[in-house]
């Protein structure tokens, strides 16, 4: 009875430590490298993503997955940009990390990116416009011209902006982005 006892105790023990390696806390850092370019321009909610473990995911001084391991996530929020205001907006957050042979689904925070703001560019090319017409129309009219060509030229400014002011948020690939689990995770 003793000896069953003992084999009962030490196989519980062996799962207790395997499930220990292979379960990842709430609160974990995990940094990742993103293996492809995402953009709030092309982007959908939903939309997959694979990136690599920028660094060892190590837990309680165990080394859970390498460097390079296998990690992927998913898109959730994507919101293209306005012409003249409003710049894109993309979050996403990881879904899994594969690590040696084993998946493990987990559940991080969000990484958030906002495009440029317009305001300072679409400014410059609304008033540059502005002041060009000015400057032809003073030339072309005198003081009236001037008023006029202002008008003209801040209003060509405006398509201009209007035209070229897209401003997405873009997730480089190869950019690394660090995430932080928000539930305890466990290999399958």
């Amino acid at each position: 009875m003793l000896g069953k006892t003992v084999k009962i105790v030490a196989a519980s023990t062996a799962l207790i430590l395997t499930g220990f390696a292979q379960t990842i806390p709430a609160g974990t850092h995990i940094s990742v490298r993103m293996g492809q370019e995402i953009s709030s321009g092309t982007a959908k909610v939903g939309d997959r993503f694979d990136a690599t473990l920028a660094r060892d995911l190590v837990v309680g001084g165990k080394t859970i997955a390498k460097a390079g391991a296998p990690a992927r996530g998913k898109v959730t929020l994507a919101k293209s940009s306005g012409r003249l205001h409003a710049p894109g907006q993309i979050s996403v957050r990881l879904t899994l990390i594969h690590a040696e042979g084993k998946t493990i689904p987990i559940s991080t925070g969000s990484y958030h990116l906002e495009g440029k703001s317009h305001a300072k560019s679409n400014a410059t090319k609304i008033g540059g416009g502005a002041v060009v017409g000015a400057l032809i129309g003073g030339i072309a009219g005198g003081g009236k011209g001037a008023a006029i060509g202002a008008g003209a030229g801040g209003a060509a400014g405006t398509g201009v902006a209007a035209a070229t002011g897209k401003e997405e948020a873009v997730i480089p690939a190869e950019k690394t982005l660090s995430f932080t689990t928000t539930a305890a995770a466990s290999a399958k």
